[in-house]
């Protein structure tokens, strides 16, 4: 795809992302498309050994739009950054097609690994605010990680990530289409467990009371025995 193609897809998947644009003057605005603007440009110095002048555009676009992508990453198209300050893509990085981070994420390394030291995120994959990804796995594609989620480890396809390390609470759903952009009506496997003790709580005291009950019952029928003798 040529320049002009690029500057296109780019209006247009954030016109289709993100309610608040009211004009496509706007788009020229967004972090996003100018921080991918200069990411193409970059990549393909990079792609060319010229790792300098790579560098240089990409630590431009950083100073400008608070987004650092190293263009070594590889990045497919349909990529959105909803907001983008603070978000971190890192040298081996591999994003497929219609993948959407909003602000504050890293796709980031451990410091301990070599040669690809950085996540692979498939197809439609969300990444929600302030989630940390950290190492060499694969995120499967249509799953959603939430908010301020860190994840050290793979997530298989169709899975919803949550929590501190980051586990899978939901599994196998429907495929995430490009306009799904929800990243608060996730699973709170917390909440859930606390919901779920409450029930059991509540059939414990109900089966109390049914006890004492019985148990007053007996020591009524042993008190009228003892006074009928």
């Amino acid at each position: 795809m040529g320049f002009i193609g690029r500057i296109k897809e780019e209006f247009q998947v954030i016109k289709e992302r993100d309610p608040a644009i009211k004009s496509a003057m706007e788009v020229l605005l967004y972090p996003s498309f100018r921080v991918m603007l200069s990411y193409r440009r970059a990549h393909k110095l990079y792609e060319k050994g010229h790792f300098f002048w790579a560098r240089l555009i990409s630590q431009k676009a950083a100073r400008k739009t608070g987004i650092e992508i190293h263009p070594g990453a590889v990045i497919g198209k349909g990529f959105f950054i909803d907001h983008g300050s603070g978000v971190i893509i890192g040298e081996t990085t591999i994003i497929g097609d219609n993948v959407t981070l909003y602000q504050g994420v890293t796709l980031g390394g451990t410091g301990k690994e070599s040669g690809k030291r950085h996540p692979t995120l498939c197809d439609n994959v969300m990444v929600s605010a302030g989630a940390k990804i950290i190492g060499s796995f694969t995120i499967g594609e249509n799953s959603k990680i939430g908010a301020g989620s860190v994840v050290l480890e793979e997530v298989p396809p169709n899975c919803t990530v949550v929590g501190v390390p980051g586990r899978i609470v939901k599994r196998d759903n429907q495929k995430v289409p490009r306009s799904d952009m929800d990243q608060i009506h996730l699973p709170d496997p917390v909440k859930e467990d606390i919901t779920a003790l409450q029930r059991v709580n509540t059939v414990l005291c109900n089966r109390l009371i049914d006890l004492e009950n019985q148990i007053k019952e007996l020591e009524k029928e042993r008190t009228q025995k003892d006074e009928a003798v």
